[in-house]
């Protein structure tokens, strides 16, 4: 399983693009996702952990994996390389 937290903000679009990469990527992966407010106390701390500029931030496994439109290629690729070494 993977854990993925993701960082939003109300009324974002890229959020939402994300939110539906996720769905798409979790029918091919078992996926955790956790969403948490970007404005909220732990997401500005995790935000700032994680060097997260603007929403939609992704953190894979507790590490930055991105932020703004996240890519479904790039997702998969990850997750690919990281299911085979294990």
């Amino acid at each position: 399983m993977f854990r993925i937290t993701l960082l939003t903000q109300t009324d974002c679009g890229l959020c939402e693009h994300a939110k539906q990469v996720l769905d798409d990527v979790g029918n091919d992966y078992d996926l955790h996702v956790t969403e948490i407010d970007l404005h909220s106390d732990i997401g500005r701390r995790l935000a700032q952990d994680a060097r997260v500029l603007f929403a939609p931030g992704v953190l894979l496994d507790g590490e930055p994996f991105g932020h703004g439109r996240l890519s479904e290629r790039k997702l998969r690729r990850t997750l690919r390389r990281r299911h085979d070494r294990h």
